[in-house]
């Protein structure tokens, strides 16, 4: 009964089409945002920052680009990982190469190397879709990954083939410990969610959901497919692009091309597709239930094996969230397409309604 919005009347077109037009969901995001923000770094230890935290909201923003362009666009792409790797060097190299850059200035930098980039990759869309769409995302990976090991210039000729940074600031302060950097990837992944959600609501994202519905029938009816379509791979990659930078600079401090392999970009489409397609609450879920799964694993699996006197390895460990991941993706593709974000929204529809039969 508490979750009924009975006497909250719109009385203007604005007050029905806001993102959260409940006052409950309203106050109860308002809420959670702030004990993100002001409770979570008074009571979490260091390893839930580096460990759990920080890494799920970097990743929870690159699943929200990877959304934008599978979701709600309908393009398949593997190459996400490619996108991240090219948001990562190209931050890098101006952040290394030009005296005084700032971080964020580079991290976006990134970002807008990485949306030229998935325009390039994005071109075969116009032709082709599917399997073949895929295929030639997947290229991107491989050419990405040639690039940034073979060319020694991306990585500044290290020797080693792998870069590093320090002494990070933003805006004149340092970002240098566990909840400094955890602060940061928060408020960029709430202003990214934001900019997101009013995006895919605005004139351009009815475009892209229209190009994924039928791609034909919204030609006829006056959308223009390339422009829909290279705008969709264009932000995604920027997203996903910032994204990668994040988790170079922020989570990593020093990585190489192996860092943002192929199975990076099967992880990004593992989120999507449990979280939910078309959400940017399923990209977020999505993302927390992909880096705490692992972990859980790792703890609960040992501890079953003690209880009944076998010795789990790690090798163990590794195959068996393989084999789960798998057999979760294959559940919610059966049972539910839509993922955690529709078991959600059934869950608050019954709120609505409780305690009476439905």
């Amino acid at each position: 009964m508490f979750y009924r919005e009975n006497g909250q009347f719109k009385t203007s077109y604005r007050a029905d089409q806001q993102i959260f037009p409940i006052a409950q969901d309203r106050w109860a995001v308002l809420l959670l945002v702030a004990c993100a923000f002001v409770v979570v770094p008074l009571l979490a230890s260091e390893y839930l920052f580096l460990s759990v935290l920080i890494p799920f909201l970097i990743m929870a923003m690159a699943a929200i680009g990877v959304n934008i362009l599978v979701g709600y666009c309908g393009q398949i792409s593997l190459g996400s990982g490619a996108f991240m790797a090219v948001g990562a060097y190209a931050a890098y190299n101006m952040y290394a190469r030009i005296p005084g850059m700032q971080m964020l200035v580079a991290v976006l930098t990134g970002g807008a190397f990485a949306a030229l980039v998935g325009i390039v990759f994005g071109i075969p869309s116009l032709r082709v879709r599917g399997l073949y769409l895929a295929v030639a995302t997947l290229a991107a990976q491989f050419v990405c990954d040639w690039a940034f090991l073979r060319i020694s210039w991306f990585t500044n000729h290290s020797t080693s083939g792998s870069v590093s940074v320090s002494n990070l600031h933003v805006l004149g302060l340092p970002v240098e410990t566990p909840v400094q950097k955890y602060l940061f990837c928060l408020s960029l992944l709430v202003v990214f969610g934001l900019l997101a959600k009013n995006l895919v609501r605005s004139a351009v994202g009815r475009e892209w959901m229209a190009i994924r519905d039928m791609d034909v029938a919204a030609a006829v009816i006056g959308i223009r497919p390339m422009y829909a379509k290279l705008s969709a791979f264009a932000v995604s990659s920027f997203i996903v692009g910032v994204a990668g930078a994040l988790w170079g600079f922020v989570n990593l401090g020093s990585w190489e091309p192996a860092a943002f392999s192929v199975d990076r970009s099967f992880q990004l489409l593992f989120m999507v597709i449990i979280g939910g397609l078309g959400s940017i609450l399923g990209s977020i879920l999505g993302a927390a239930f992909i880096i705490v799964l692992p972990i859980v694993l790792n703890l609960l699996l040992p501890w079953l094996g003690s209880l009944f006197g076998l010795e789990v390895s790690i090798a163990a460990v590794e195959h068996t969230q393989v084999m789960l991941f798998g057999a979760l993706i294959v559940w919610f593709l059966i049972v539910e397409p839509h993922g955690l974000a529709k078991l959600w929204s059934v869950g608050k529809q019954k709120l609505r309604i409780w305690p009476f039969p439905h």
